[in-house]
């Protein structure tokens, strides 16, 4: 998961009258930041950290197949994990990606810089770190998939913000209803059969088990013999990328974000309906997921979670946007936003610590500790990065890995 290219860090932006966002952080020779968006891409960082932490553990990861020897504390994090997290952040990072996209754009024209070809050169760097992300560390690498799917975006860069919300709606109506299909058949199945293909899933764990256990050779023989069913993900979560994607291109060329206190009212609507939708979704998703209802109901509840996903990140989006206009939220914001800032960065340096800890390349604890530890330990590694971004972003312009891909962006190397 999501996790993160886009939201690794912005273009920058000289001039205020370019877009109004407020408020506006300008400091002599350095990019203007929207500190709510900085803010948004720290906090989604958290939710991506515990979902990519319970994978990267095991191989029941956050449901499909329930494992027998979880303790009832186990489960109880893993249900709070998939009820608030699976689904949501990657799709958080997504809208940010399309929002971002635009001030790209603007940064390109006042540069005098043709958009197109940095754009296509950004793609392309996110696609050869996803493919480094996926072999070396943790197949459940986004960036592919947003470098892929992010190709869409600059073939609509010129198209009308109306134009760009009626084709997110009809890409996730689209997506939605073929997922919807999928997991409504398989309620046709019975118990028994679907007993029968999760026992053929598990018969090949105790070889997984061994490979992340073994040495930094059998790690990524690990990896590229599960890349094909990760790559075979794509299409079930790319139709909610896109559609993520242009509701952010959407934003973005109106600049939803530059007054955040104007529509007050109208935020705290989209929170409740997004959560009066989202929520009862995500509690059947987990209750599916932890084997409450059988192994028939398994797929129909991850379709369902994904298909109301988007309503509880909308309403998270809205309600910390609402929350970072009292003291108490821009204190947590400011908190938040150097994470944001060098969220890239802090993507990859997750999976490459929990890679440490769970394979071969270090513990070896992979199968080894239940969510009720990893859980708390995931907490522990965000805290350290909220510390670490607030000292890096202090002293630096840019994480190590978005300075990396800035400048393969610019084909230049970027000021520090």
């Amino acid at each position: 998961m999501d996790a993160t290219a886009e939201h690794a860090e912005k273009p920058e932006h000289a001039e205020k009258p370019e877009h109004a966002e407020k408020p506006e952080h300008v400091r002599a020779g350095r990019p203007v930041r929207i500190p709510e968006v900085d803010a948004l891409r720290g906090f989604a960082l958290l939710g991506i950290l515990l979902v990519n932490a319970l994978m990267m553990a095991g191989p029941y990861g956050t449901g499909g197949v329930v494992d027998p020897d979880a303790s009832a504390l186990d489960r109880a994090a893993e249900g709070l994990v998939q009820t608030f997290a699976v689904g949501k952040f990657y799709l958080m990072f997504s809208f940010l990606f399309g929002y971002s996209f635009t001030l790209q754009q603007a940064s390109a024209a006042r540069d005098g810089a043709r958009a197109v070809p940095r754009m296509l050169r950004r793609s392309f760097g996110l696609l050869a770190l996803g493919v480094l992300h996926a072999v070396l560390l943790y197949t459940g690498d986004i960036l592919m998939t947003y470098a892929l799917i992010g190709l869409v975006l600059v073939a609509a860069r010129d198209c009308a913000p109306r134009a760009a919300l009626v084709a997110a709606r009809i890409v996730y109506g689209c997506a939605s209803g073929l997922l919807l299909l999928l997991g409504l058949g398989s309620l046709f199945l019975s118990d028994a059969e679907t007993a029968e293909a999760d026992a053929g899933l598990t018969a090949g764990f105790a070889g997984l088990v061994a490979d992340y256990r073994g040495d930094a050779a059998s790690v990524v023989r690990a990896n590229l013999e599960q890349l094909p069913d990760a790559l075979l993900a794509v299409p079930m979560m790319g139709g909610f990328v896109l559609a993520a994607f242009l509701t952010g291109l959407y934003c973005g060329k109106l600049r939803l974000l530059a007054d955040l206190g104007q529509d007050r009212a109208r935020l705290r609507r989209l929170c409740v309906l997004g959560t009066a939708v989202g929520l009862p979704g995500s509690l059947f998703m987990a209750a599916a997921a932890g084997g409450a209802l059988g192994p028939r109901w398994t797929l129909l509840g991850t379709v369902v979670g994904m298909v109301t996903a988007p309503a509880l990140t909308a309403a998270y989006v809205c309600g910390l946007l609402l929350f970072m206009r009292t003291a108490r939220g821009a204190r947590t914001a400011a908190l938040l936003a150097p994470a944001g800032r060098m969220a890239l960065t802090n993507y990859l340096s997750q999976s490459l610590v929990m890679a440490l800890v769970f394979t071969a390349y270090g513990l070896a604890l992979y199968d080894r500790l239940g969510a009720a530890v990893v859980v708390p330990g995931a907490l522990a590694l965000y805290g350290a990065q909220l510390a670490l971004s607030k000292y890096l972003m202090a002293r630096h312009r840019y994480g190590p890995v978005e300075w990396l891909l800035r400048a393969v962006t610019l084909a230049r190397l970027p000021r520090r």
